[in-house]
C-alpha cells in the first residue's frame, strides 16, 4: 500500500476539476453572498451567555438545502454524503477537519427558515439579481402549474369529509401524534386519469431562459386559471398558457399592454376553426418550454415531491426547488455561453 501523502485531498480535487466537478463550477458562478443579509437578519440571535458552540454559517448551511434538492437526498443522507464526498466539502467550503451539520441542525435549520417565511424572499432575491444581469428578458412569459404529491393519507370518508369542510376530525383530538401526522392541507384531484394527492406549484417562466420568474401554492385541487393573478405583472409584454387560461375573467387579469398568446378553447357546438387550430399549434411551440422546467425537476432533480406535513410546509419546499431549478438553469445558461 502507498504511503499517505500530504497532499493526498489536494490531488483528489485537482482530479475532480479535471473531470468537470459541477459544484465546482457552481461555486464560481452563483454569488452566495446575494443571501448572507437576509439569512443573518432572519436566523441571528443574541447570545444568552458566555460559551456555546457558535452556529455554523448560515450561507453554508442554505448551501446545504440547495445540494439536498439538486440531488434528491434526505437530511440523513446529506449528512452521510457531505462526510464522504470531497466535491460537497469543497462546495460547501468545508475542510477534512471540519464538522459536519448532522441531520437534526439540517432540518431545524430548513424549519427556522419555514417559520420565518423567508424561502419566497430569498427566490426573489436571485430573480431580481437574474434580471440586472438580463438573464430575464420578458420578451414573453408562460404559465403553467404542476401537481407537487406528497405521501398519501389513508382516512375514512368521513374524515376526508371533514376535512374539506374545514374541520378537524372528533376522532383525532385525543390522538396528538395521530393528528400530527395527518396533512389537513393537502388535497385530492384527478386529470388525465391520473390520481394526485398534495399541492400545486403555479408558475410564470421567461420564455427565452426559461428561468421561473414567479410562483404560487395551492392545494391541488385549485384550477390552473384560479391562481394567474397572483402570477401576471405589467412587465409581461408576452403572455403564453395551455386552453386552462381562457374566459372573461382570465382577460381582466391580464394588462392592456400584454399581448394575449393564450391557446384558444373550443366548446360543445362551437369547435375550434383551422385557423384556430393553426394558431394554437404555433403558440404550442413556445408554450411548451415550460414542460422542460418541469421535466428538469422530474428528472434531474428527485422528482415533484414533497415529504413535509402541511401547507406552510410545502410552500418552503416547492420555494426551495423552484430556487435551485432557477440556479441549475442560470449555470446552464452561463455556461453554454462560455462555449458561443
Amino acid at each position: 500500500m502507498k504511503q499517505k501523502g500530504f497532499f493526498d485531498e489536494t490531488d483528489v480535487l485537482k482530479s475532480l476539476s479535471e473531470l468537470g466537478d459541477p459544484l465546482e463550477k457552481l461555486n464560481k458562478l452563483i454569488e452566495w453572498d446575494l443571501f448572507k443579509g437576509l439569512l443573518k437578519r432572519t436566523l441571528k440571535k443574541e447570545p444568552q451567555g458566555p460559551g456555546g458552540r457558535p452556529p455554523f454559517d448560515y450561507v453554508m448551511m442554505f448551501k446545504i438545502l440547495i445540494l439536498q434538492k439538486l440531488y434528491a437526498i434526505s437530511d440523513d443522507q446529506t449528512e452521510y454524503q457531505i462526510t464522504d464526498r470531497l466535491s460537497f466539502r469543497r462546495f460547501l467550503g468545508l475542510a477534512l477537519y471540519d464538522t459536519v451539520p448532522d441531520a437534526k441542525t439540517i432540518w431545524l435549520f430548513r424549519e427556522n427558515l419555514n417559520q420565518a417565511n423567508v424561502f419566497d424572499s430569498l427566490f426573489y432575491r436571485f430573480v431580481n439579481q437574474l434580471e440586472m444581469k438580463g438573464i430575464i428578458s420578458h420578451s414573453g412569459s408562460i404559465v403553467d402549474a404542476t401537481f407537487v404529491d406528497v405521501p398519501r393519507q389513508r382516512n375514512s370518508r368521513e374524515e376526508n369529509k371533514q376535512i374539506k369542510a374545514g374541520k378537524t376530525p372528533e376522532n383525532w383530538e385525543n390522538k396528538p401524534n395521530k393528528k400530527r401526522q395527518k396533512d389537513v392541507d393537502a388535497r385530492w384531484m384527478t386529470k388525465n386519469k391520473e390520481r394526485h394527492y398534495g399541492y400545486k406549484d403555479h408558475v410564470k417562466v421567461d420564455k427565452k431562459s426559461k428561468i421561473i420568474t414567479r410562483f404560487s401554492v395551492t392545494s391541488a385541487e385549485v384550477h390552473d386559471s384560479q391562481e394567474l393573478k397572483n402570477l401576471v405583472d405589467k412587465k409581461d409584454k408576452v403572455l403564453y398558457g395551455d386552453s386552462a387560461y381562457t374566459g372573461e375573467k382570465i382577460q381582466a387579469c391580464i394588462s392592456k399592454r400584454t399581448k394575449n398568446r393564450i391557446h384558444e378553447k373550443g366548446y360543445r357546438n362551437h369547435p375550434l376553426t383551422k385557423t384556430q387550430k393553426r394558431n394554437n399549434t404555433a403558440k404550442s411551440r413556445i408554450r411548451a418550454r415550460v414542460e422542460h422546467v418541469f421535466g428538469t425537476m422530474t428528472n434531474s432533480m428527485g422528482g415533484i415531491i414533497v415529504r413535509s406535513i402541511g401547507i406552510i410546509r410545502a410552500e418552503g419546499n416547492i420555494a426551495l426547488m423552484n430556487l435551485p431549478y432557477n440556479i441549475k438553469r442560470y449555470a446552464y445558461i452561463m455556461e453554454a455561453r462560455s462555449y458561443a
